[in-house]
């Protein structure tokens, strides 16, 4: 580069002297330079021209315009830099278009808009699922294509650490799971999933366990009624045969304990049981839990300690909120060794209400943590065995706090105990209602 220079610059010397002479044998100097220079300028003026109309349009030609010197350099030098361009343009496009036939050949919706929720692109299986039409639909906001008013809550909350189920707007048979990521600038990739055929397994799951936990209560009901009848004359019997009808009678009240509790599971997941939202006592509610878990404590005399909270009115359904917590409070009963303690403590703060229950039993291990509240989960089916549980007390809590807006909190450590948390929202919280507040400066 820097010879080029040297070379251009003895050439411009070269011609101004030249004019200099030719100038000096006409007779004027000046009149030499000046013609010169008057050359020179129209000469550049014409490589400018030609450097516009090809900078204007330099697909149209596929070789620069031919010049000398200076300009013939700069031609020279452009015309690598469009051509480097280029080459750089087409690897990317075959990229994108790599990317996009990979995407297109995706059995989920993939759909990409910006931070206001405009579509720029597309999947050919969002258009099946979603019903997008990508002559028309370009440019739209989602929100006008996929008019759930849970979607848009979900697209404007920013909180995509888990998926939203919805029926598709076009084709409503359809369930589908949407997952949103953060890119770029505040963009979000959806990824529309078909999770019609796992629901329809979900219901068909759901139905057989309700159908037979209410077709198993009428053949337990009389066997039962029957073990109460030779229970209540067993003293007329064999020893051994005593022993059997004992037995014979746990096992089926064991039985009636897991069929009442499969039958509320069912109601919760399918909803038939509604939550009434009245104002609910939590101080009472858990008074009275905790007195029947001192008698189901009995000679183990667990340490029962409580700390109710000034705040201790709540809206729910008093039936659900008795049986989630009852769960988690008997639970800490049956998996804490004699004398332990169990701390119950209801408190209030700025996100919401709370009930933690901390008992100071064996611990669980980490790895069960994620799964305790799968129905039927067992972290240590020997414990299970010795204490009757059903295996679906976690389960039934979960959906309780689901349907009060809340949410279920594990903290345990092998050998360090644990605790339950229970958070409802602020929402829920209530103040105490006019009788019960004229009850108290009464």
């Amino acid at each position: 580069m820097q010879h080029n220079w040297t070379r251009h610059f003895r050439i411009i010397i070269g011609f101004v002297f030249a004019c200099a002479v030719a100038g000096w044998w006409l007779g004027s100097v000046l009149i030499g330079l000046c013609t010169g220079l008057a050359l020179y300028l129209a000469w550049t003026l014409v490589q400018t021209r030609r450097l516009h109309q090809w900078l204007a349009d330099p697909d149209a030609s596929d070789e620069a315009p031919g010049s000398v010197g200076l300009w013939g350099d700069l031609f020279d030098s452009l015309h690598r830099q469009h051509q480097k361009h280029l080459r750089s343009r087409d690897l990317l496009q075959t990229r994108i278009n790599r990317v996009q036939e990979s995407t297109n050949a995706m059995r989920d919706g993939v759909i990409m808009t910006n931070a206001d929720g405009a579509m720029e692109w597309w999947n050919w299986s969002a258009e099946y699922l979603l019903g997008f039409r990508r002559e028309t639909d370009r440019g739209q906001p989602i929100h006008n294509l996929i008019r759930s008013p849970s979607f848009k809550r979900y697209f404007d909350a920013r909180d995509y650490r888990e998926p939203l189920d919805i029926r598709s707007p076009a084709k409503p048979h359809i369930h589908l799971q949407i997952q949103i990521s953060l890119f770029g600038d505040d963009d979000r990739l959806i990824v529309a999933k078909d999770i019609t055929r796992l629901f329809q397994l979900e219901q068909m799951r759901r139905d057989f366990v309700s159908n037979v936990s209410h077709e198993m209560r009428t053949p337990l009901t009389v066997i039962s009624g029957y073990l109460e009848t030779l229970t209540d004359n067993a003293d007329d019997a064999p020893p051994r045969w005593q022993k059997a009808l004992n037995t014979m009678a746990q096992q089926a009240d064991r039985m009636e304990a897991l069929i009442t509790d499969l039958i509320l599971l069912a109601k919760l997941e399918t909803g038939e049981q509604q939550v009434n939202d009245n104002v609910t006592n939590v101080r009472t509610l858990i008074e009275q839990t905790c007195s029947d878990a001192r008698a189901l404590s009995g000679e183990a005399e667990h340490q029962i300690e409580t700390e109710i909270g000034p705040r201790h009115f709540v809206f729910g359904d008093e039936g659900q909120l008795r049986s989630a917590f009852s769960n988690i409070i008997f639970n800490a009963v049956k998996y804490t060794p004699a004398g332990g303690t169990i701390r119950i403590r209801w408190y209030t703060d700025k996100e919401g209400a709370h009930l933690a229950v901390k008992d100071s039993g064996i611990g669980i291990d980490m790895v069960h943590i994620p799964r305790l509240t799968e129905r039927f989960y067992r972290a240590d089916p020997s414990r299970h065995q010795q204490t009757g549980g059903t295996g679906l007390g976690l389960a039934i809590v979960k959906h309780v706090l689901l349907n009060h807006d809340g949410n279920l909190e594990i903290n345990s450590n092998p050998g360090e105990g644990s605790e339950f948390i229970c958070h409802l929202p602020r929402a829920r919280i209530a103040e105490a209602p006019i009788e019960t507040a004229q009850g108290i400066f009464d």
